[in-house]
């Protein structure tokens, strides 16, 4: 019997293009994904994927029931926005404050997007730079922070958004340019130039410099684009997510390198007062971000 569930794994297969991916993404474990496939590949006695080199391929039976979970699902979202007007609470005001400054070129579709769904909420950014956007949160004049740093206690929810990662940005004469990664001791007697915020909240330095006992000399700057202005003029380097800093590094306005085997990875979510976070409009803001995101940003993997 086809229901809701299988639509949604089937969605998440499509999107994700494999099993684990898909899996994190309905909250499964690999192997309970793969049994609900071989059940409805069972109930109608046909296959809906063959496995390839390159991941997952639709048969055409599971693109014909692809097709229906893409059409159910906006239905029942549609449904789901309209059963949270009538019970109410979602007027209002969703006041947005950020944490990372190069959220802002993705935020504005998503913020367009979330208008024509939910007319009757009024969204706005807060501007200026906010060393600490928690304390808007605290103190009632935001209702929502997109930030890469889980919240301690239990009055406020981490709603998760995706996963993406932080280059080193350098300019294009850099000694390092040739690179393939660099490894932290490539990195000494550099200038960091960063946002004007505390060291801990600083990936770079708390996950890769400050294990390794290197300290930079920093310089700040509010605005992402006088951070790259800055690399690019040689006064330094800084440390930027993969897709704030892909159109300078295509333009050759810098160049941008992986450090070390793996990477440095940061996690971004949504932070909301507890008491929001069931409100139907959050979480479905919350799904616009994860939406859009997926799409438009390269290199980046949901939550």
């Amino acid at each position: 019997m086809l229901e809701l569930r299988h639509l949604r794994s089937l969605l998440a297969i499509a999107d994700a293009g494999k099993l684990s991916q898909a899996a994190e993404r309905v909250h499964l474990t690999q192997s309970a994904l793969s049994h609900q496939v071989r059940a409805l590949e069972a109930h109608y006695g046909i296959e809906l994927f063959r496995r390839t080199s390159v991941g997952l391929r639709y048969t055409a039976a599971g693109r014909r029931l692809l097709d229906l979970a893409r059409q159910t699902l906006a239905l029942v979202a549609d449904a789901e926005r309209d059963l949270g007007r009538l019970k109410g609470g979602s007027h209002g005001e969703l006041r947005i404050a950020l944490e990372c400054h190069t959220c802002f070129d993705w935020l504005m579709p998503v913020m367009d997007a979330f208008r024509r769904r939910w007319p009757e909420v009024e969204v706005d950014l807060i501007a200026g730079f906010h060393s600490d956007p928690m304390a808007l949160l605290r103190d009632e004049k935001a209702e929502l922070v997109i930030g890469s740093q889980k919240p301690r206690g239990r009055d406020y929810v981490a709603l998760p958004l995706f996963r993406f990662e932080i280059l080193v940005v350098l300019p294009v004469e850099h000694r390092l340019r040739a690179r393939r990664r660099l490894v932290v001791a490539d990195l000494q007697g550099e200038t960091l130039i960063t946002y004007p915020v505390p060291e801990q909240r600083i990936d770079l330095i708390r996950e890769v410099l400050a294990p390794a006992g290197i300290r930079l000399k920093r310089r700040t700057a509010e605005l992402t684009i006088a951070i790259l202005q800055l690399v690019a003029s040689r006064r330094g380097i800084a440390a930027l997510p993969n897709w704030g800093v892909k159109n300078y590094v295509d333009l050759d306005y810098v160049v941008a390198k992986r450090i070390s085997a793996k990477g440095l990875w940061s996690d971004l979510y949504a932070i909301v007062p507890r008491a929001f976070a069931a409100r139907p409009h959050i979480a479905e803001f919350v799904s616009i971000i994860r939406t859009e995101c997926a799409s438009a940003l390269e290199g980046i993997e949901l939550l």
